[in-house]
């Protein structure tokens, strides 16, 4: 990846495609745990080929060391429990509370990435970062709750932000010596077995929904898996995951654009100051950390 500007181009079409989570999830009438898991379901399914095709993915899968395996296995249970968590905190606090919640990775891939990669950034990295986070604030404060149930709400999804931090330092680390495919049909295997048990835990059904809601499953794989979250998947070879932490703040740019094309909803004032401190904040951020 020669080219920043070409990486950081793959990188917002990456989170765009991800945007369209929150539409999908709208549109499919099925229980958020099932809906994760057909998520994950049919992005292995969709990947299955390309691994099985290719002589060298399936020989670099065959030569896995088992400290590869693990972390690779250890990935999918950090993504299917950052659903898990995320998911279930909708039942306690408010949708704006904990996706705003959620969106606060950037704090904990910047100490990670601190701690772990020895990376550094600058005040004014800093300060876009904050930035950002403000702008999606700004975005969900009118809906935010304040009650006992709320605040347990809010922490799980506090716990949900750090569990998907995980994910990506995981896949900064693995993707410098494993293909994308592999590692990423190893993940998303493992999510959704993950995700599967749960689901009967929970006594959920798998089947019996509508063809609108079966559509929406494929999308959820195909676009905001395939084309956004192995887009990320991807790129963490190159890029780091405070980088791709902060970019993801633009999601929810994209959900509100999505959802008043797709859904009739209208865009307010304030969730027009919110996006452009958003993108004043990732701007900020970009420039700087380039510099």
């Amino acid at each position: 990846m020669k080219s920043p500007l070409i990486s950081y181009m793959t990188l917002f079409f990456g989170v765009f495609a991800l945007s369209t989570s929150a539409i999908f999830v709208k549109l499919a009438d099925a229980p958020t745990t099932i809906t994760a898991f057909y998520r994950m379901f049919f992005a292995t399914v969709m990947l299955l080929p390309f691994l099985l095709a290719n002589k060298k993915n399936r020989k670099e899968l065959s030569l896995l060391s088992k400290n590869q395996w693990g972390l690779g296995l250890l990935s999918g249970v950090f993504l299917a429990a950052h659903y898990v968590l995320w998911f279930e905190s909708l039942n306690y606090t408010s949708v704006a509370s904990s996706t705003v919640i959620v969106t606060l990775q950037p704090l904990f891939s910047m100490a990670g990435g601190y701690f772990l990669f020895k990376e550094r950034f600058s005040k004014g990295a800093l300060m876009g970062c904050l930035v950002a986070i403000a702008g999606s604030i700004v975005i969900g404060w009118q809906d935010f709750q304040i009650s006992g149930q709320a605040l347990f709400g809010d922490i799980l999804a506090f716990i949900a932000a750090g569990v998907i931090t995980a994910y990506f330092f995981i896949g900064q680390h693995v993707r410098k010596k494993l293909s994308l495919v592999p590692y990423s049909v190893i993940g998303y295997g493992s999510s959704t077995l993950f995700l599967g048990v749960f689901a009967i835990s929970q006594q959920t059904p798998f089947f019996d929904y509508s063809v609108q809601t079966w559509w929406s499953f494929i999308g959820l794989a195909f676009v905001a898996t395939i084309l956004g979250q192995t887009i990320f998947n991807w790129l963490l070879k190159w890029l780091s995951t405070s980088l791709i932490s902060m970019s993801i703040l633009g999601e929810t740019i994209g959900t509100c654009i999505l959802a008043y094309l797709i859904l009739d909803e209208v865009i307010s004032l304030q969730q027009g100051i919110g996006i452009a401190l958003i993108l004043s904040g990732l701007a900020l951020f970009l420039i700087q950390q380039r510099k």
